[in-house]
Protein backbone atom coordinates (compact mmCIF):
# COMPACT_ATOMS: atom_id res chain seq x y z
CA UNK A 1 0.00 0.00 0.00
CA UNK A 2 1.55 3.34 -1.03
CA UNK A 3 1.68 6.55 0.97
CA UNK A 4 -1.05 8.16 -1.16
CA UNK A 5 -3.54 5.33 -0.95
CA UNK A 6 -4.94 6.09 2.50
CA UNK A 7 -3.14 8.53 4.78
CA UNK A 8 -2.36 11.28 2.26
CA UNK A 9 -5.90 11.71 0.97
CA UNK A 10 -7.46 13.53 3.98
CA UNK A 11 -4.46 15.85 4.27
CA UNK A 12 -4.48 16.68 0.57
CA UNK A 13 -8.21 17.39 0.68
CA UNK A 14 -7.79 19.64 3.72
CA UNK A 15 -4.95 21.56 2.06
CA UNK A 16 -7.12 22.34 -0.95
CA UNK A 17 -10.31 23.06 1.01
CA UNK A 18 -8.66 25.12 3.74
CA UNK A 19 -6.54 27.52 1.68
CA UNK A 20 -6.37 30.88 3.41
CA UNK A 21 -5.78 34.24 1.76
CA UNK A 22 -2.13 33.91 2.74
CA UNK A 23 -1.86 30.54 0.98
CA UNK A 24 -3.73 31.51 -2.16
CA UNK A 25 -1.63 34.61 -2.78
CA UNK A 26 1.66 33.25 -1.45
CA UNK A 27 3.59 34.17 -4.60
CA UNK A 28 2.38 37.77 -4.26
CA UNK A 29 3.34 37.98 -0.58
CA UNK A 30 6.80 36.56 -1.34
CA UNK A 31 7.40 39.14 -4.07
CA UNK A 32 6.21 41.87 -1.70
CA UNK A 33 8.55 40.56 1.03
CA UNK A 34 11.47 40.55 -1.39
CA UNK A 35 10.66 44.11 -2.49
CA UNK A 36 10.30 45.29 1.13
CA UNK A 37 13.63 43.72 2.07
CA UNK A 38 15.43 45.23 -0.91
CA UNK A 39 13.81 48.59 -0.23
CA UNK A 40 14.79 48.58 3.44
CA UNK A 41 18.34 47.59 2.54
CA UNK A 42 18.64 50.66 0.33
CA UNK A 43 16.53 53.15 2.28
CA UNK A 44 17.84 52.62 5.82
CA UNK A 45 21.53 53.53 6.15
CA UNK A 46 23.55 50.95 8.03
CA UNK A 47 20.65 48.47 8.33
CA UNK A 48 22.55 45.68 6.61
CA UNK A 49 25.56 46.21 8.87
CA UNK A 50 23.36 46.26 11.97
CA UNK A 51 21.63 43.03 10.97
CA UNK A 52 24.93 41.39 10.07
CA UNK A 53 26.32 42.14 13.54
CA UNK A 54 23.44 40.33 15.27
CA UNK A 55 24.97 36.88 15.09
CA UNK A 56 26.47 34.15 17.23
CA UNK A 57 29.18 31.87 15.89
CA UNK A 58 28.65 33.11 12.35
CA UNK A 59 24.89 32.39 12.47
CA UNK A 60 22.63 35.36 11.78
CA UNK A 61 20.12 35.51 14.64
CA UNK A 62 17.34 37.27 12.66
CA UNK A 63 17.58 34.69 9.86
CA UNK A 64 17.81 31.87 12.40
CA UNK A 65 14.68 33.15 14.12
CA UNK A 66 12.76 33.29 10.85
CA UNK A 67 13.84 29.81 9.79
CA UNK A 68 12.97 28.29 13.17
CA UNK A 69 9.51 29.88 13.12
CA UNK A 70 9.09 28.66 9.55
CA UNK A 71 10.12 25.04 10.14
CA UNK A 72 8.51 24.40 13.53
CA UNK A 73 4.82 24.21 12.44
CA UNK A 74 5.62 21.91 9.52
CA UNK A 75 7.72 19.56 11.67
CA UNK A 76 4.99 19.57 14.34
CA UNK A 77 2.68 18.14 11.65
CA UNK A 78 4.94 15.17 10.92
CA UNK A 79 3.59 11.82 12.11
CA UNK A 80 6.80 10.47 13.59
CA UNK A 81 5.36 6.99 14.07
CA UNK A 82 5.34 6.65 10.27
CA UNK A 83 9.03 7.34 9.70
CA UNK A 84 9.85 3.62 9.56
CA UNK A 85 7.87 3.35 6.33
CA UNK A 86 10.07 6.06 4.82
CA UNK A 87 13.42 4.72 6.00
CA UNK A 88 12.47 1.34 4.57
CA UNK A 89 12.01 2.84 1.09
CA UNK A 90 15.48 2.16 -0.31
CA UNK A 91 14.64 3.55 -3.75
CA UNK A 92 13.74 6.91 -2.27
CA UNK A 93 16.72 7.09 0.09
CA UNK A 94 19.34 6.03 -2.45
CA UNK A 95 17.85 8.26 -5.15
CA UNK A 96 17.97 11.27 -2.84
CA UNK A 97 21.61 10.70 -1.91
CA UNK A 98 22.68 10.21 -5.54
CA UNK A 99 20.75 13.25 -6.80
CA UNK A 100 21.95 15.50 -3.96
CA UNK A 101 25.57 14.47 -3.59
CA UNK A 102 26.56 13.19 -7.04
CA UNK A 103 24.39 15.00 -9.57
CA UNK A 104 23.63 18.30 -7.79
CA UNK A 105 27.20 19.53 -7.22
CA UNK A 106 28.28 18.28 -10.66
CA UNK A 107 25.41 20.11 -12.40
CA UNK A 108 26.19 23.37 -10.59
CA UNK A 109 29.92 23.02 -11.32
CA UNK A 110 29.22 22.56 -15.03
CA UNK A 111 26.72 25.44 -15.21
CA UNK A 112 29.02 27.80 -13.29
CA UNK A 113 31.84 27.21 -15.75
CA UNK A 114 29.54 27.37 -18.81
CA UNK A 115 27.83 30.64 -17.84
CA UNK A 116 30.59 32.39 -15.86
CA UNK A 117 33.96 31.38 -17.37
CA UNK A 118 35.25 34.97 -17.04
CA UNK A 119 33.94 35.70 -13.53
CA UNK A 120 35.81 33.44 -11.09
CA UNK A 121 34.39 34.96 -7.88
CA UNK A 122 30.77 34.54 -8.92
CA UNK A 123 31.55 31.10 -10.32
CA UNK A 124 33.05 29.95 -7.02
CA UNK A 125 30.05 31.32 -5.13
CA UNK A 126 27.66 29.34 -7.31
CA UNK A 127 29.61 26.14 -6.77
CA UNK A 128 29.41 26.70 -3.00
CA UNK A 129 25.61 27.11 -3.33
CA UNK A 130 25.50 23.79 -5.20
CA UNK A 131 27.37 22.06 -2.36
CA UNK A 132 24.95 23.30 0.33
CA UNK A 133 22.04 20.88 0.04
CA UNK A 134 18.45 21.22 1.22
CA UNK A 135 17.64 21.81 4.87
CA UNK A 136 15.08 24.52 5.66
CA UNK A 137 12.74 26.08 3.10
CA UNK A 138 12.28 22.78 1.30
CA UNK A 139 9.85 21.63 4.01
CA UNK A 140 7.57 24.55 3.09
CA UNK A 141 7.65 23.91 -0.66
CA UNK A 142 7.10 20.18 -0.11
CA UNK A 143 4.13 20.82 2.19
CA UNK A 144 2.49 23.28 -0.22
CA UNK A 145 2.87 20.73 -3.04
CA UNK A 146 1.21 17.95 -0.96
CA UNK A 147 4.45 16.01 -0.81
CA UNK A 148 5.13 13.30 1.76
CA UNK A 149 5.74 15.24 4.98
CA UNK A 150 7.38 12.31 6.77
CA UNK A 151 9.63 11.58 3.79
CA UNK A 152 10.71 15.22 3.67
CA UNK A 153 11.72 15.12 7.34
CA UNK A 154 13.75 11.96 6.81
CA UNK A 155 15.45 13.13 3.61
CA UNK A 156 16.34 16.53 5.06
CA UNK A 157 17.85 14.82 8.11
CA UNK A 158 19.70 12.26 5.98
CA UNK A 159 21.16 14.88 3.65
CA UNK A 160 22.09 17.06 6.61
CA UNK A 161 24.23 14.26 8.01
CA UNK A 162 25.90 13.86 4.62
CA UNK A 163 26.37 17.64 4.53
CA UNK A 164 28.50 17.52 7.66
CA UNK A 165 30.56 14.67 6.24
CA UNK A 166 30.81 15.66 2.58
CA UNK A 167 30.69 19.46 2.27
CA UNK A 168 34.38 20.07 2.91
CA UNK A 169 35.50 17.12 0.78
CA UNK A 170 33.34 18.12 -2.18
CA UNK A 171 34.44 21.73 -1.79
CA UNK A 172 38.06 20.62 -2.17
CA UNK A 173 37.16 18.40 -5.13
CA UNK A 174 35.13 20.94 -7.15
CA UNK A 175 37.03 24.11 -6.24
CA UNK A 176 40.61 22.88 -6.03
CA UNK A 177 41.29 19.42 -7.49
CA UNK A 178 38.94 19.23 -10.48
CA UNK A 179 39.67 22.66 -12.03
CA UNK A 180 43.38 21.90 -11.91
CA UNK A 181 42.94 18.45 -13.44
CA UNK A 182 40.77 19.89 -16.24
CA UNK A 183 43.25 22.69 -16.93
CA UNK A 184 40.77 25.38 -15.87
CA UNK A 185 43.22 27.35 -13.75
CA UNK A 186 44.13 27.64 -10.09
CA UNK A 187 41.73 26.30 -7.52
CA UNK A 188 40.11 27.86 -4.45
CA UNK A 189 40.16 26.73 -0.82
CA UNK A 190 37.21 26.81 1.58
CA UNK A 191 37.86 27.78 5.16
CA UNK A 192 35.09 25.76 6.80
CA UNK A 193 35.24 23.02 9.40
CA UNK A 194 32.90 20.06 9.84
CA UNK A 195 32.17 21.46 13.29
CA UNK A 196 30.89 24.72 11.81
CA UNK A 197 28.63 22.84 9.42
CA UNK A 198 27.40 20.63 12.26
CA UNK A 199 26.42 23.72 14.26
CA UNK A 200 24.54 25.07 11.25
CA UNK A 201 22.66 21.78 10.87
CA UNK A 202 21.94 21.55 14.60
CA UNK A 203 20.44 25.04 14.70
CA UNK A 204 18.42 25.01 11.50
CA UNK A 205 17.28 21.39 11.62
CA UNK A 206 17.91 19.94 15.07
CA UNK A 207 16.12 22.63 17.11
CA UNK A 208 12.85 22.77 15.11
CA UNK A 209 12.88 18.99 14.63
CA UNK A 210 13.14 18.38 18.37
CA UNK A 211 10.50 21.03 19.08
CA UNK A 212 8.13 19.53 16.50
CA UNK A 213 8.64 16.01 17.82
CA UNK A 214 8.04 17.00 21.44
CA UNK A 215 5.02 19.09 20.50
CA UNK A 216 3.37 16.16 18.74
CA UNK A 217 4.18 13.69 21.50
CA UNK A 218 2.87 15.95 24.27
CA UNK A 219 -0.05 17.23 22.18
CA UNK A 220 -1.28 13.76 21.21
CA UNK A 221 -0.92 12.58 24.80
CA UNK A 222 -3.12 15.41 26.07
CA UNK A 223 -5.61 15.87 23.22
CA UNK A 224 -5.41 12.63 21.25
CA UNK A 225 -4.33 12.52 17.60
CA UNK A 226 -7.64 13.78 16.23
CA UNK A 227 -7.81 16.70 18.66
CA UNK A 228 -4.16 17.59 18.11
CA UNK A 229 -4.49 17.63 14.31
CA UNK A 230 -7.90 19.30 14.11
CA UNK A 231 -7.64 21.88 16.91
CA UNK A 232 -3.96 22.62 17.58
CA UNK A 233 -2.24 22.32 14.20
CA UNK A 234 -4.53 24.82 12.39
CA UNK A 235 -3.57 27.43 15.00
CA UNK A 236 0.19 27.15 14.43
CA UNK A 237 0.06 26.36 10.69
CA UNK A 238 0.10 29.97 9.38
CA UNK A 239 3.26 30.74 11.35
CA UNK A 240 5.28 28.68 8.87
CA UNK A 241 4.51 31.19 6.13
CA UNK A 242 4.93 34.15 8.50
CA UNK A 243 8.41 32.83 9.28
CA UNK A 244 9.13 32.40 5.57
CA UNK A 245 8.12 35.98 4.76
CA UNK A 246 10.08 37.37 7.72
CA UNK A 247 13.18 35.43 6.63
CA UNK A 248 12.89 36.77 3.09
CA UNK A 249 12.58 40.37 4.30
CA UNK A 250 15.65 40.05 6.55
CA UNK A 251 17.69 38.21 3.95
CA UNK A 252 17.14 40.80 1.24
CA UNK A 253 17.51 43.71 3.66
CA UNK A 254 20.98 42.37 4.47
CA UNK A 255 22.07 42.60 0.83
CA UNK A 256 19.55 45.06 -0.65
CA UNK A 257 22.09 47.73 -1.54
CA UNK A 258 24.52 45.23 -3.07
CA UNK A 259 21.86 43.53 -5.18
CA UNK A 260 20.23 46.70 -6.48
CA UNK A 261 23.54 48.43 -7.23
CA UNK A 262 24.85 45.58 -9.40
CA UNK A 263 21.86 44.49 -11.54
CA UNK A 264 23.91 43.18 -14.48
CA UNK A 265 26.03 41.02 -12.21
CA UNK A 266 22.88 39.70 -10.53
CA UNK A 267 21.42 38.85 -13.95
CA UNK A 268 24.52 36.90 -14.96
CA UNK A 269 24.47 34.93 -11.70
CA UNK A 270 20.73 34.34 -12.05
CA UNK A 271 20.90 32.60 -15.44
CA UNK A 272 22.81 29.47 -14.35
CA UNK A 273 20.70 29.34 -11.17
CA UNK A 274 17.49 29.28 -13.20
CA UNK A 275 18.82 26.43 -15.32
CA UNK A 276 20.07 24.61 -12.22
CA UNK A 277 16.73 24.67 -10.37
CA UNK A 278 14.86 23.56 -13.48
CA UNK A 279 17.27 20.72 -14.26
CA UNK A 280 17.34 19.44 -10.68
CA UNK A 281 13.58 19.62 -10.06
CA UNK A 282 12.36 18.19 -13.37
CA UNK A 283 15.15 15.61 -13.44
CA UNK A 284 14.40 14.38 -9.92
CA UNK A 285 10.66 14.36 -10.58
CA UNK A 286 11.19 12.28 -13.72
CA UNK A 287 13.47 9.93 -11.78
CA UNK A 288 10.91 9.42 -9.02
CA UNK A 289 8.21 8.62 -11.54
CA UNK A 290 10.52 6.29 -13.48
CA UNK A 291 11.40 4.20 -10.41
CA UNK A 292 7.74 3.85 -9.44
CA UNK A 293 7.41 6.26 -6.50
CA UNK A 294 3.95 7.59 -5.67
CA UNK A 295 3.27 11.27 -6.34
CA UNK A 296 3.86 12.47 -2.79
CA UNK A 297 7.32 10.91 -2.56
CA UNK A 298 8.17 11.91 -6.12
CA UNK A 299 7.39 15.53 -5.24
CA UNK A 300 9.45 15.25 -2.05
CA UNK A 301 12.41 13.86 -3.99
CA UNK A 302 12.15 16.73 -6.51
CA UNK A 303 11.98 19.53 -3.94
CA UNK A 304 14.76 18.13 -1.76
CA UNK A 305 16.91 17.89 -4.91
CA UNK A 306 16.23 21.45 -6.05
CA UNK A 307 16.40 23.15 -2.64
CA UNK A 308 19.63 24.48 -1.18
CA UNK A 309 20.88 25.53 2.25
CA UNK A 310 21.42 29.19 1.39
CA UNK A 311 22.30 30.13 4.98
CA UNK A 312 25.26 27.72 4.97
CA UNK A 313 26.37 28.84 1.50
CA UNK A 314 26.30 32.52 2.47
CA UNK A 315 28.05 31.87 5.79
CA UNK A 316 30.83 29.88 4.11
CA UNK A 317 31.30 32.49 1.37
CA UNK A 318 31.47 35.36 3.86
CA UNK A 319 33.78 33.52 6.26
CA UNK A 320 36.17 32.49 3.48
CA UNK A 321 36.06 35.39 1.01
CA UNK A 322 34.53 38.35 2.89
CA UNK A 323 31.11 39.99 3.15
CA UNK A 324 31.65 42.22 0.08
CA UNK A 325 33.08 39.46 -2.11
CA UNK A 326 31.62 38.22 -5.37
CA UNK A 327 31.32 34.78 -3.80
CA UNK A 328 29.04 36.22 -1.09
CA UNK A 329 26.94 38.00 -3.73
CA UNK A 330 26.40 34.69 -5.54
CA UNK A 331 25.23 33.15 -2.28
CA UNK A 332 22.74 35.98 -1.74
CA UNK A 333 21.40 35.80 -5.31
CA UNK A 334 20.75 32.08 -4.69
CA UNK A 335 17.57 32.59 -2.61
CA UNK A 336 16.64 35.63 -4.72
CA UNK A 337 16.14 33.17 -7.60
CA UNK A 338 15.29 30.03 -5.61
CA UNK A 339 12.29 31.45 -3.75
CA UNK A 340 10.13 32.56 -6.72
CA UNK A 341 11.24 29.62 -8.87
CA UNK A 342 10.31 27.01 -6.28
CA UNK A 343 7.00 28.75 -5.59
CA UNK A 344 6.29 28.39 -9.32
CA UNK A 345 7.37 24.74 -9.17
CA UNK A 346 4.84 24.13 -6.37
CA UNK A 347 2.12 24.99 -8.89
CA UNK A 348 3.80 22.85 -11.55
CA UNK A 349 3.95 19.98 -9.07
CA UNK A 350 0.27 20.23 -8.17
CA UNK A 351 -0.65 20.24 -11.88
CA UNK A 352 1.46 17.14 -12.40
CA UNK A 353 -0.18 15.53 -9.40
CA UNK A 354 -3.53 15.63 -11.17
CA UNK A 355 -2.03 13.99 -14.26
CA UNK A 356 -0.04 11.59 -12.06
CA UNK A 357 -3.24 10.44 -10.36
CA UNK A 358 -5.12 10.17 -13.65
CA UNK A 359 -2.34 7.97 -15.04
CA UNK A 360 -2.64 5.66 -11.99
CA UNK A 361 -6.38 5.26 -11.43
CA UNK A 362 -5.87 2.15 -9.33
CA UNK A 363 -3.49 3.82 -6.84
Amino acid sequence: MTRTEVPATPREASVVAGLSTLDRFLAVWILVAMAVGLGLGRAVPGLNDALARVEIGGISLPIALGLLIMMYPVLAKVRYDRLDAVTGDRKLMISSLVVNWVLGPAVMFALAWIFLPDLPEYRTGLIVVGLARCIAMVVIWNDLACGDREAAAVLVALNSVFQVLAFGLLGWFYLDLLPGRLGLGDGEHLDISPGGIAVNVAVFLGVPLLAGFLTRRIGERRMGREGYEQRFLPKIGPWALYGLLFTIVVLFALQGRTITSRPLDVARIALPLLVYFAVMWFGAFALGKAIGLAYDRTATLAFTAAGNNFELAIAVAIATFGVTSGQALSGVVGPLIEVPVLVALVHVSLARRRRFTAARPGS
